[in-house]
């Protein structure tokens, strides 16, 4: 695998991880309200959703780019356009409204990681992600396709998970930031200026 390729590709996992989305914002939010140990059981199910995207992923477009260069050329274009779509929804979306009340509620560590893994397995949009993401980080020369594909998945699972446990464990101080609307309007652009430059990357991929 290309070192450059895998360098690329972790950089732009921990900032898409790291800028305030669905995910993280749920993380924190059950850091907040119910205890970072619920918020780190919540993170456990969500990156071990990831694989199952991966491995659907990377069996598929394995296929798609082995077989036919024409349809692997339209997979790439619709996954770029994909990405353009998410960074124009990122820039209409408004400040999430975060319920920071503490309550006790009881843990049970294996019910939380299974909500966390159902909700990221059962979502589309980060099936569609993956389709869009990961082909221009793999390279058609040394490894199985699907074999790069596969742990380029499990690097994005790691580093998302490392990440979400820091939320969850930095989550008391990390709520002052929830309340300021600037903080929300710099994450936004950020967020949609990585999606941009990820789906531009990917309309002049040569790969």
């Amino acid at each position: 695998m290309d070192t450059n390729l895998l360098i690329s590709f972790l950089g732009a996992s921990v900032l898409l991880t790291i800028i305030p989305g669905p995910d993280n914002i749920l993380v924190l939010t059950e850091s907040i309200t119910k205890g970072k140990k619920n918020g780190t059981a919540l993170s456990i199910g969500l990156s071990l959703g990831v694989l199952v995207h991966t491995v659907a992923a990377a069996t598929g477009l394995s296929l798609i780019i082995q077989s036919s260069a024409t349809a692997f050329q339209i997979v790439k274009y619709l996954g770029a356009a994909y990405l353009f779509y998410l960074a124009i929804i990122t820039l209409k979306e408004k400040k999430q409204e975060v319920n920071v009340l503490n309550n006790n509620h009881k843990f049970s560590f294996w019910k939380l990681v299974k909500k966390g893994f159902f909700m990221n397995v059962l979502n589309p949009k980060v099936s569609l992600f993956f389709i869009a993401f990961l082909p221009q980080f793999i390279s058609k020369s040394g490894f199985n396709i699907t074999f790069q594909m596969i742990v380029l998945g499990i690097i994005f699972m790691i580093q998302a998970l490392l990440i979400f446990v820091v939320i969850s464990k930095l989550s008391g101080r990390l709520n002052k930031y929830l309340n300021s609307q600037k903080f929300w309007k710099i994450t936004k652009y950020g967020k949609a200026t990585v999606l941009g430059a990820l789906g531009t990357a990917l309309v002049f991929s040569k790969k």
